[in-house]
């Protein structure tokens, strides 16, 4: 999780110029993080549920997986895993960050919280499930190498390392798609008047019309197609280099053009619409965090109440047998 804004000065957290050098670091991080997981195949099994068992010990049949909550795909199941460590260690006490799964999110931080500013309103605009199926069904079967022998399985394939490097790509890409939030509220407080007027207006393509810059945007295309280009190419000790292989430049210059620059634009549209809107917050808001329980934890704690009922009716039934005299 790299980071070139300082989230506890809401003046530097909403300065364009400093959120622009944000973008563009992220688009590195974007850039190799594919590059890596274009080593690998597809691995299609470990995106569909119940693909992969998720062997645990606690719950050995499988007609008891489904009694302690969802199946999971495997990458699935490795995000969620993954985030809900990240919230002990304050990871979405950021407010550029939002969770694929939120419900993973619970119990307090093992870290002392950071005294955040106000940066962004209050909003519910989050489109991780619409990066993650993006990601899952159009990018990666255009990045991913066909070898040739398909899906040979999880003892003769690296589902781990792909998975790996899928969480890596999904989080810079949600943090790069949510930074729409700060590029929005940066606008709306300039021309606070003007943009007021298209909230109160329902004008979405007004707001849309106000926020976009073609010429920005073209320049990132080219700059993404020059990093990919750069990055995805072997270089050798004398300073050669040869054509890009490492990945296909093309489908990553198409999913900034196609999909992250226009979902980027829904979801600052989405949060102006929500940026006049009162500040609730539900009584129950303030409440202590839950705390986590996995369903191996879930199986263990039923485990132990029914082993106690059936202590319990024994020895009531105990009291009852008559005595040998």
């Amino acid at each position: 999780m790299d980071s070139a804004i300082d989230m506890l000065d809401s003046s530097l957290a909403l300065d364009l110029s400093r959120i622009r050098v944000q973008l563009i670091r992220l688009e590195d991080s974007i850039t190799f993080h594919l590059i890596e997981r274009a080593q690998f195949p597809l691995n299609k099994s470990i995106y569909e549920p119940g693909a992969v068992p998720i062997r645990d010990s606690l719950l050995p049949w499988p007609w008891t997986r489904p009694l302690f909550g969802k199946t999971y795909s495997f990458m699935d199941w490795y995000l969620r895993q993954q985030e809900r460590l990240q919230s002990r260690i304050r990871r979405f006490e950021s407010p550029d960050e939002n969770a694929f799964f939120p419900d993973a999110v619970v119990g307090r931080p093992i870290l002392r919280p950071l005294d955040y500013p106000a940066i962004l309103h209050p909003n519910d605009v989050v489109v991780n499930d619409e990066i993650k199926a993006y990601y899952v069904h159009k990018l990666l079967p255009a990045v991913c190498p066909d070898l040739g022998h398909g899906d040979r399985g999880e003892v003769q394939e690296n589902y781990g390392s792909s998975a790996t490097c899928d969480i890596a790509v999904l989080q810079a890409l949600s943090r790069r798609i949510h930074f729409g939030k700060f590029v929005a509220e940066s606008k709306f407080r300039a021309e606070t008047d003007r943009f007021t007027r298209l909230i109160r207006a329902s004008d979405r393509d007004g707001i849309g019309e106000a926020i976009v810059n073609k010429r920005v945007e073209q320049l990132v295309l080219q700059r993404m197609r020059n990093k990919v280009e750069t990055f995805g190419q072997d270089i050798a000790a004398d300073g050669a280099t040869g054509a890009p292989n490492k990945i296909n430049v093309d489908a990553v210059v198409a999913l900034y053009e196609d999909f992250v620059i226009p979902l980027t634009k829904v979801v600052e549209v989405e949060y102006l619409m929500q940026r006049l809107d009162d500040v609730h917050i539900p009584w129950y808001k303030n409440l202590p965090r839950p705390i986590a329980i996995d369903p191996s934890q879930a199986a263990l704690l039923c485990g132990m109440g029914l082993g106690g009922t059936i202590v319990v009716v024994a020895a009531a039934a105990l009291r009852w047998l008559p005595l040998r005299r």
